[in-house]
């Protein structure tokens, strides 16, 4: 067995590691009552923080120094860990010029107004050594939609033409601009940055790790290709499957009918999509579910178009709260819309429900509600604007100017739209009306058909192509429940209970059973790929910009990882089932899947595609590790075996989430001028790299205690928790997923 060995290294190690992690987390909380500006003076600016990093690089010279002295020393043995000591070294040395000779500010550009000076942060005024002046500005806009595509400034630098944009930025004399803001007027904001020595440092440090990285897994000494030829297999198991049920709903179309409905275009959330994902994120908004009483998304949005009447009786809208349901008057977390629409009227002078939304957004207006009030707020005025006939833009005319706009029943049409376009948009949907009432459902369908030919005869150049638009319909009818997380979940709990018990000596099973929770990992996995490419595709961007499509990414990842792993550990199908099951539960708890919509400009870069991508996929290696660790904790005997496997995925976990947190410095250094801002995202990110790091010290060391490996491996999982959740949650920044 592997025995402690006491290590003067590893002491001095967490005597830093404690006090540095707790000034980083102390950091963190101090924004979230001040600000970001506050915490960069006050903690990681201040003189004690400064010397910790101080004392971290000796503390790393000294080991240095210690290793190249060792009887058994080997460059080729040691050469991954004295590139990354050295990486380290140019990074905090990268930092610390960086923050004292750095200067970061602000233009504000006028058109044909030359500039030659910047406003830094501290309110200081800096020269230029060369002039900028505006051209022009504008707002480029996605086809068809007035949502922004990009902000471009077109200036001259020094005399030079250039444009500026989000990721696109401009590099002059040492000095770097950016795309930060504009008037509206035709004025526009650069972000200035000169920091060449400090960003020189900072990247050739990068540069060094990314070597070290490499060394490490390709060296054949190294610690991990080590534990790689040592590697075993443990063991693993059973199934369960859980019934639905459906209930009678009131009147709406047929499924054809209704899906038909669903091919017609619309404006939506900026940008032009089929009809069924509006329904599906409208019917997902009132009763949670994308799917009401075994009715498609379609169905149940056609169902208020033509049987309002019926609907505004159905208890189908989900509140939540005490305050919500005592306001309501009702003990049921299901009401109907009579009951939103008649208990606001009762309660007009002491808490009017159609106009708590209102004092949320304007708290000038009255005292802010509960986040309770607000959601119901929300449903309700969501069924308000539905009936009023403005909710869905399904028909597109150009303006005087030729631009293409969309347009609902009942909103004011452009001056010039011709006499029968006029009486198209005003009546069509009255007439749809009269067709139900008299169930001629065929030439309802043909009225769609209409529709949508009325559509690529008005709007042929922005509608979305056909690939993307077969693509989200596709999308949209393999999302439409919550059947997989459920799935998932109670397979992921019952095979990791299996596998531990098993492995524990206390039961088995054949192996057509053992094959199954790789079976039905490769099986999830590849669906889930699916629903990723197909999210892309409709999309037009990697969708990795929020909390819902990072946790979809976390369970594809969890995935792969547990396939990889499989034929060194039995175990790791197991886990795999039970990390995905977790993943998509949190998505599933998030609320919705939220619509697929533009990206913001800033996000269209695929750096942040693969710095999403590389993070996700080392939380879930530190997932893995947590229950791996978990396990060994009721396995005695199998300690020391898993703790071999703990550490072949711990150093490409952490190897992984250093690359990530680089690669998203360099993306932020692209998008906005600073590749470290001190945000909670990161700074967490940080932490949790640096927790990480010291049982790979501690094992460079020496060997240590399997059981002190697994319960530090366990706990350690806290940081992760925090750096994605608490981080969304609660500390905010502007990482957080609103």
């Amino acid at each position: 067995m592997m025995k402690p060995v006491a290590s003067s290294h590893s002491k001095i190690g967490l005597l830093l590691m404690v006090p540095t992690v707790a000034a980083l987390a102390v950091g963190t909380v101090v924004e979230k009552f001040h600000d970001n500006a506050f915490a960069r003076s006050h903690v990681y600016g201040s003189w004690w923080f400064l010397a910790l990093l101080s004392l971290t690089a000796l503390y790393i010279l000294w080991r240095m120094v210690c290793e190249s002295r060792r009887t058994d020393f080997r460059l080729s043995a040691s050469l991954y860990r004295m590139l990354l000591y050295v990486s380290v070294l140019l990074m905090l040395a990268g930092g610390v010029i960086t923050m004292s000779t750095g200067r970061y500010g602000s233009m504000t550009l006028q058109p044909g107004i030359e500039m030659s000076s910047f406003v830094t942060e501290t309110g200081d005024t800096l020269a230029l050594p060369f002039g900028v002046t505006l051209s022009s500005f504008e707002v480029v806009p996605y086809p068809g939609s007035t949502s922004p595509m990009d902000f471009v400034s077109h200036v001259l630098v020094d005399g030079d033409s250039v444009d500026i944009s989000m990721n696109s930025i401009c590099r002059h004399g040492g000095y770097r601009f950016y795309q930060e803001d504009y008037d509206g007027l035709g004025g526009s904001t650069l972000s200035v940055a000169h920091d060449p020595w400090g960003i020189a440092l900072t990247y050739t440090g990068y540069l060094v790790m990314a070597l070290g990285i490499v060394a490490l897994f390709f060296c054949r000494n190294s610690l991990f290709r080590r534990l790689l030829r040592g590697a075993d297999a443990l063991a693993v198991v059973a199934l369960l499957l859980l019934p639905s049920v459906t209930s009678a709903a009131p009147r709406t179309l047929p499924k054809p009918v209704a899906d038909k409905m669903g091919q017609v275009y619309v404006l939506y959330k900026g940008r032009v999509c089929p009809l069924q994902t509006m329904a599906k994120d409208f019917t997902t908004k009132l009763c949670g579910s994308a799917r009401y009483e075994g009715l498609t998304p379609e169905q149940v949005m056609s169902g208020w178009l033509f049987y309002s009447g019926e609907w505004a009786e159905e208890p189908m809208i989900k509140v939540k709260g005490d305050d919500v349901r005592q306001m309501l008057s009702s003990d049921s977390r299901w009401v109907s819309f009579t009951q939103l629409m008649v208990h606001a009227d009762q309660l007009e002078t002491r808490h009017p429900l159609p106009s708590a939304m209102g004092a949320a957004m304007m708290p000038s207006q009255g005292q802010m509600m509960s986040k309770t009030v607000r959601e119901a707020s929300e449903k309700y005025n969501l069924v308000r604007m539905l009936l009023g006939g403005k909710f869905v833009k399904v028909y597109p005319l150009p303006d005087s100017s030729g631009t293409v706009g969309w347009y609902g029943q009942n909103d004011e049409l452009p001056a010039n739209t011709p006499p029968d376009d006029f009486f198209f948009v005003r009546k069509q949907l009255s007439y749809c009306q009269e067709l139900v009432v008299a169930g001629d459902f065929a030439e309802l369908e043909r009225v769609f058909d209409k529709t949508i030919l009325y559509q690529q005869k008005h709007a042929a150049g922005v509608l979305p192509s056909i690939q993307s638009y077969r693509a989200e319909r596709l999308y949209n009818r393999l999302t439409t429940g919550r059947w997989l997380a459920i799935l998932v979940v109670s397979l992921g709990m019952l095979f990791f209970a299996r596998a531990v018990i098993r492995a524990g000596g206390k039961g088995s099973l054949g192996r057509s059973v053992d094959l199954l929770p790789l079976l039905l990992v490769s099986l999830i996995t590849l669906f889930l790929l699916l629903l990723f490419v197909l999210r892309w595709v409709a999309g037009g961007h990697a969708p990795m910009a929020g909390g819902f499509d990072s946790m979809n990414l976390m369970a594809i990842a969890a995935g792969i990882v547990g396939i990889a792993l499989s034929r060194r550990h039995a175990m790791a199908p197991s886990i795999a089932l039970f990390s995905m099951g977790f993943c998509l539960l949190v998505a599933m708890m998030s609320g919705s899947n939220p619509p697929v919509t533009h990206l913001m400009p800033v996000l269209s870069s695929p750096l942040l595609t693969l710095h999403v991508a590389v993070i996700m996929i080392s939380y879930a290696l530190f997932f893995f590790l947590m229950l791996n660790g978990l396990a060994a904790l009721f396995l005695p005997a199998k300690r020391e075996q898993m703790m071999r496997l703990g550490l072949l995925m711990l150093y490409p976990a952490v190897a992984l989430l250093a690359v990530g947190i680089v690669i998203g410095a360099v993306w932020a250094n692209i998008s906005w001028g600073s590749y470290w801002s001190w945000d909670p995202k990161e700074v967490w990110a940080l932490i949790t790299l640096v927790i990480y790091l010291y049982p790979l010290l501690r094992l460079s060391d020496g060997p240590q205690r399997s059981v002190a490996f697994h319960l530090y491996c366990t706990l350690a999982f806290f940081s992760v928790i925090v750096t994605y959740f608490g981080v969304n949650l609660i500390l905010g920044g502007i990482h957080a997923y609103n």
